[in-house]
């Protein structure tokens, strides 16, 4: 089986050897003498992860990705905005196509791999232009006078910089801290030199901006009030087309103005300093809208541009400026301390062992997977809270951070950010329940900045800080958090009762909370929610994590109440929705079935079908399969879903049947099998997956990165891991595909894993030592991961049907 491999995209990223194989092993070395299958000298680790970096990954092919400069959980992220020729218009959901190549400007903020297009953010895009500015720029409803393209062989991006020579002989240097960023922009001799400060121009539009520019100081300031996420989508869309964040900008310069101006609308206003607008949200009515600002300057001049921004105020965004960014600050020295501070957070996982495609597609992976959650506080603490007021992080936070999108994300990035970033996790536990107390106690599903988006379905709080929990993250009010939840779980709240926005973007946390607990499941015509079978599904899931956080609290009442709740699945499984099996299926609040019933059918569910979404119990794998008829019916099914009726691999998505990389809901179900006592199985269709559905070229990811969900899928993939249920700490093992690892998270003690044999054949587990001792299940203790430890892994070609297969050997179902 073939490990996966891509076209490189030609000057976008350097490229590194293993900077250890020269050196000395050290500490950098994995050795465990217990194995007599080790040689002398073990492969040396990646040394420098961010070498091999390549932010282009998932900028095709639907990954939404950005490949602009961006820090570790930054709030400033610059990189392009592409376009195909239309002003309400981009080349992909985070503004940036690979195929897309025209630029309109380089935009401040962005979100990654969000699925709604537009997506997010894409705000105060910033052009460089070098044709006289004699028209306004929002007049230019195509993108044809003050846009440019580029060629890729002129592009290049790494963690922390962008750089790209435009057509139009511009050459521009990006690079950020966490809340500003310095900008170099050459223009070329003979032509104006000139940058256009889009201010109303953010990817899904805007409801007003502003612009202020001071000649004598040459600075630049303004902001934007914008919002909007997922508002241009089908479903639910409508809900969404407000504003709820205003970002402010000041922008300094290093050289003299030579011309100013602004605009409004249709209008041009040479020498003019001030100008206001938005373009509103309707995508018809935003062509030839919005306001902005120009500054030119003499021809051929290098141009250097300091920028911070903020949340908050105009004077937040300057003194993020200030406290972050020096007066003699070059994009070299920026761009030097972002990449110190990818370094550290990547360094955190060493591998070694594999070749340069794989090294490229983990550590980029891990890129994507620590580029959320974003700061939303500004270097003196303040941040906008949910109730449109400006607030100050608690004692003992370190800062406000956003964007979550739940749904997505606790099926594999929140374990890994809890995993790897304990810290960081700890203030994002405190930051959604900050967010939640300005919110009416409410806990939005996708946090956009400070607004309430209510997108997808389930209760993924819930599920997220009782996850925190399970892996030992603290740093946030545990007590208040749980008390929270709780009650949303407990006691209906009237946004339950709402249809706005849905569905897709139904504003109850619980929807029809009441309904739900009498009959214990949602009634698909009753539930206020995306689909009744879905809701009952991440309903079962969020209690069930909510009663294993009880647990640990020491509160058993809730921790029994919770359990039997997280049961409620059952309610929804039809053993007879077929002839010859049973299914996840929608019924009405008179317990009659939805009918019609076909399992290639979305009814009741959300972005899937019953065929994908009759898997999503990971908390109770044995309960399930009982309901199947046993664990061997119930692994000849998950077959079928993996494979055609003639046992070809069905992996990549397309069949409504079979499993889809890209659908949250089923990223879990490779590892079924180890519930199933057929761990070999997830070991093949783990590997399977990694080798046909990622890869290293610009459409690396099988789908929406979804704020890192499917990078951090690969990663934990990968190394052999992963979570085996929300709100729990246990992991399922797999093959590694490295022969070393070694897992330093701060904070934590480290994870070694050493699989000597790894490679493109040895797919299959024949043995696993942990800490020197035969381990025979295939899965991990919650203690492994705050105890650490050694494990080593005998992998080969054949598969072994007899490892990790007796009953007691089994994941444990609690």
């Amino acid at each position: 089986m073939p490990l996966a491999s891509g076209t490189s995209v030609p000057a976008r990223t350097r490229r590194a050897l293993l900077a250890g194989l020269c050196a000395p092993l050290l500490a950098l070395t994995l050795i465990a003498p217990s194995s007599p299958t080790n040689s002398d000298a073990d492969p040396a680790l990646v040394t420098d992860p961010v070498g091999y970096v390549d932010p282009f990954i998932g900028t095709a092919g639907g990954g939404n990705t950005y490949p602009g400069a961006v820090r570790p959980f930054g709030m400033v992220s610059w990189s392009p905005t592409t376009t195909p020729g239309d002003q309400t218009d981009t080349g992909a959901a985070n503004g940036y196509h690979y195929d897309t190549t025209r630029v309109r400007g380089f935009a401040l903020t962005h979100v990654n791999g969000a699925g709604c297009h537009p997506g997010a953010a894409g705000d105060l895009p910033i052009m460089p232009v070098t044709v006289p500015v004699d028209s306004s720029p929002s007049a230019d409803t195509t993108d044809e006078i003050y846009a440019s393209d580029f060629d890729h062989e002129n592009e290049s991006a790494e963690p922390g910089r962008y750089t790209v020579t435009l057509a139009n002989g511009v050459d521009t240097d990006l690079s950020v801290t966490d809340r500003a960023g310095v900008g170099e922009f050459s223009f070329p001799e003979g032509d104006p030199a000139t940058l256009l400060l889009r201010t109303s121009n953010s990817l899904n539009g805007s409801e007003e901006a502003e612009i202020s520019i001071d000649e004598e100081t040459r600075t630049v300031s303004g902001s934007v009030l914008t919002g909007s996420f997922c508002g241009q989508r089908a479903n639910g869309g409508e809900n969404n087309r407000n504003s709820y964040y205003r970002l402010h900008f000041t922008a300094r310069f290093d050289t003299d103005f030579g011309e100013v101006g602004t605009w409004e609308d249709d209008e041009l206003m040479p020498g003019a300093t001030t100008a206001s607008g938005g373009e509103g949200y309707d995508r018809d009515a935003r062509r030839g809208s919005g306001s902005g600002g120009y500054v030119s300057f003499p021809e051929g001049s290098d141009v250097r541009m300091r920028v911070g921004v903020s949340y908050v105020s105009a004077e937040g965004a300057r003194a993020n400026l200030e406290a972050e960014v020096e007066d003699d600050a070059t994009v070299d020295t920026v761009a030097a301390r972002a990449s110190e501070a990818w370094h550290e957070r990547l360094g955190a996982v060493a591998v070694g062992g594999g070749n340069e495609d794989l090294y490229t597609e983990f550590y980029t992976s891990m890129y994507h997977a620590l580029l959320q959650p974003n700061l939303v506080s500004d270097v003196d603490g303040r941040y906008p809270g949910m109730d449109g007021e400006p607030h100050r992080i608690v004692d003992g936070q370190g800062a406000q951070y956003s964007n979550f999108s739940g749904w997505d994300q606790y099926r594999a990035q929140i374990q890994l950010s809890a995993l790897l970033e304990p810290e960081v996790t700890g203030d994002f536990a405190q930051s959604l329940l900050n967010f939640s107390e300005q919110n009416g106690d409410v806990w939005d599903r996708w946090v956009h900045v400070n607004g309430p988006t209510h997108v997808m379905t389930g209760d993924p709080s819930a599920v997220t800080l009782a996850t925190f929990a399970a892996m030992g993250v603290d740093g946030f009010d545990t007590e208040a958090a749980y008390a929270s939840l709780r009650a949303q779980a407990t006691e209906p709240h009237p946004d339950g009762l709402s249809d706005a926005g849905c569905p897709g973007q139904c504003e109850g946390q619980r929807p029809n909370l009441e309904r739900y607990l009498e009959l214990e499941y949602a009634p698909h015509d009753d539930c206020h929610c995306w689909g009744g079978a879905a809701e009952t599904l991440e309903g079962s899931v969020a209690d069930h994590s909510l009663g294993q956080w009880a647990g640990r609290l020491g509160l058993e009442e809730d921790a029994r109440m919770f359990a039997d709740r997280g049961g409620y699945w059952h309610n929804v499984f039809d053993p007879d929705a077929t002839e010859d099996a049973g299914y996840m299926r929608a019924r009405d609040g008179d317990g009659s079935w939805v009918a019609p019933f076909d399992p290639a059918s979305g009814t009741g569910f959300a972005q899937g079908t019953a065929a994908t979404y009759t898997w999503m119990v990971p908390h109770d794998v044995g309960g399930l399969a009982e309901a199947m008829g046993g664990r061997d019916v119930a692994a000849e099914r998950l077959d079928g879903f993996f494979r055609t009726p003639d046992g070809e691999w069905s992996v990549g998505g397309g069949d409504p049947l079979r499993y889809d990389p890209t659908n949250q809901p089923g990223l879990h179900t490779p590892w079924l099998y180890n519930g199933l006592g057929q761990p070999w199985k997830t070991q093949e269709t783990v590997r399977e997956i990694i080798a046909s559905q990622y890869g290293t070229g610009p459409a690396g990811l099988p789908g929406n990165d979804d704020l890192g969900t499917m990078s951090a899928w690969y990663v934990f993939a990968s190394l052999g891991l992963f979570p085996q249920a929300p709100g729990r700490g246990e992991m399922l093992l797999s093959s590694p595909v490295f022969t070393h690892a070694r897992l330093t998270p701060p904070g934590r003690e480290p994870i070694t894993i050493s699989a000597p044999a790894a490679g493109a054949e040895s797919v299959y587990v024949h043995g696993v030592r942990l800490d020197g001792d035969e381990h025979s299940r295939s899965w991990l203790p919650e203690s492994f991961l705050a105890e650490g430890g050694h494990l080593e892994f005998d992998l080969g070609a054949d598969a072994d049907t007899a490892w990790a297969t007796a009953p007691e050997d089994l994941p444990m179902d609690h």
